[in-house]
């Protein structure tokens, strides 16, 4: 089987037609079929149903299209490692960071274990939910997943089995609101039944989403609240919160700044507080010199870690 075909039945999987999918291989199309029909031969099923229009993949063939990205996305990655080592460059390490991560931790901790030549933000990930991290490190598309965990026991859905750790900083969740006029909290933790406290959330099944209602959970004193939205990200509720519609739990190092100015005001006191790990995964099967190097000067810093 050759690299070729994997990258023809991507095209074939992204236009759904022949043509179009042999003019972007820039072959012909008898050729371009010809490739696609030795393709099912060499796996022994059918990839393509033929009978719809436009072109639709069998459940073997979506499952193989999964498979084929992949591959060649890791045959790319090495090209460019293998153009780096040529060329006589470092290669540098790529971090995947959430963007609260990114603004508030990851300079000073770069900084901190002297590595800022040698490390890069992976800007795709800002955007992403904590299961895109991991699913990035098994694709070997980054290097390391800089993310935020629970430290409390709660209902997590997401596989790390395949990654090593390491607890490189602390954080916690805290509620905030704007200040009302007196300066008083403008929403109030635990509200009441009749005055239930406007909440901006976070869904869930998400990371923080889990974190949080396992910890009210846990409390003695039940809050009442309703819900506003559900976001996954931080910095959306942020921005809701200082609209003034609400208030939610916000990592404390994104709000410190507001909070001296007053800008900000604590929702409730350090019991609705939610402790929190910042910590740095690696897949267990991605190894180069630049990544293994770190990890390993790493442990002169940190000595928690995975098994």
């Amino acid at each position: 089987m050759e690299l070729r075909w994997l990258e023809d039945f991507i095209a074939l999987a992204r236009t759904r037609h022949f043509s179009r999918a042999a003019e972007e291989q820039h072959v012909t199309q008898p050729t371009f079929s010809r490739r696609i029909k030795l393709l099912e031969e060499e796996m022994g099923v059918t990839l393509i149903n033929r009978q719809t229009l436009p072109l639709s993949l069998t459940p073997a063939g979506e499952e193989f299209l999964t498979l084929c990205e992949q591959v060649t996305e890791r045959v790319r990655l090495t090209h460019e490692r293998l153009r780096d080592i040529h060329a006589g460059q470092i290669r540098r390490v790529m971090v995947a960071v959430p963007q609260s991560l990114l603004t508030h931790f990851f300079p000073g901790w770069v900084e901190q274990v002297g590595w800022h030549e040698r490390l890069q933000p992976y800007l795709r990930a800002t955007g992403w939910v904590a299961n895109d991290y991991f699913q990035a490190l098994h694709r070997g598309e980054c290097d390391l997943a800089l993310c935020y965990w629970p430290v409390e026991r709660c209902d997590l859905d997401i596989d790390t089995s395949a990654c090593h750790y390491r607890v490189i900083g602390q954080e916690r969740l805290i509620p905030v609101t704007i200040p009302g006029l007196d300066g008083q909290p403008d929403t109030a933790l635990p509200g009441s039944r009749q005055h239930p406290a406007a909440w901006l959330a976070y869904p869930k099944r998400s990371l923080f989403g889990a974190a949080l209602k396992a910890h009210l959970a846990r409390m003695k004193e039940t809050p009442h609240l309703t819900v506003q939205s559900e976001t996954l990200h931080a910095v959306s509720l942020k921005e809701l919160i200082q609209l003034g519609y609400g208030m939610s739990w916000l990592p404390e190092r994104s709000v410190m700044s507001e909070l001296e100015q007053g800008t900000l005001v604590r929702a409730g006191d350090t019991r609705w507080d939610i402790p929190l790990e910042i910590r740095l995964f690696r897949h267990k099967r991605q190894h180069h010199i630049e990544l293994d190097e770190l990890w390993s000067a790493l442990a002169t810093h940190y000595y928690r870690k995975s098994p």
